[in-house]
């Protein structure tokens, strides 16, 4: 849903970031790399030790990095079947720190083991959505459908998580990585439907 409306005014928003940085000679791959890098940093470094705004703060800053590397690319005519593999690579990485990191602040100092076990189904489950939608490419067929988008998962954990740092009950971030967990699954289900429909009618045309 966010990849729809937002990213016309995200892109217009970033162009002259992206502007700048290809004038300085920046690379889109370089920026990919280095937007994974703080996301990881960000999450795995302060989200244990219990700093969810600040890490969440942290976080954002460089999840914008995905958007820019695009843009750059596209501007100075660099976009490259490369360039989409490493940046969907890489958006893996991200995301597991993310989900692993709130793993990690509640089995540790945040002690509350359900949290834990819905950020650990969401890390999962984050994993499977896309793999499922690449796997099915590689048969030759489209999964391109599901309620939880990369995009949609990471905003609502992401602000969840940096109101739980500004003081609002844990149970919302509980809830949120419920809801999350549960969509995941169904995004997977709708996938693999999806997949074998296409499948099965090739088999029978």
């Amino acid at each position: 849903m966010l990849n729809r409306f937002a990213r016309a005014p995200l892109t217009r928003l970033l162009s002259p970031v992206a502007a700048v940085l290809l004038r300085l000679g920046v690379s889109p791959d370089a920026v990919t790399l280095v937007g994974t890098l703080g996301v990881v940093a960000g999450a795995l470094l302060l989200y244990p030790a219990g700093h969810l705004l600040a890490g969440t703060l942290v976080i954002t800053a460089f999840v914008f990095s995905d958007a820019v590397d695009g843009i750059m690319a596209r501007t100075a005519g660099r976009s490259s079947a490369w360039g989409a593999f490493l940046d969907s690579t890489l958006d893996r990485f991200g995301d597991a720190a993310v989900f692993g990191g709130l793993v990690l602040w509640f089995t540790g100092g945040g002690q509350h083991r359900p949290t834990a076990v819905l950020a650990l189904a969401c890390l999962a489950l984050g994993a499977i959505v896309p793999y499922a939608r690449a796997r099915a490419e590689g048969v030759g067929v489209r999964a391109d459908v599901g309620i939880a988008e990369r995009a949609d998962r990471l905003v609502a954990v992401l602000v969840a998580t940096a109101c739980v740092g500004l003081g609002v009950p844990r149970a919302v971030l509980t809830a949120v990585l419920a809801l999350l967990a549960v969509a995941s699954l169904v995004t997977v289900a709708q996938r693999v439907l999806l997949v074998r429909r296409q499948v099965l009618a090739g088999a029978s045309g």
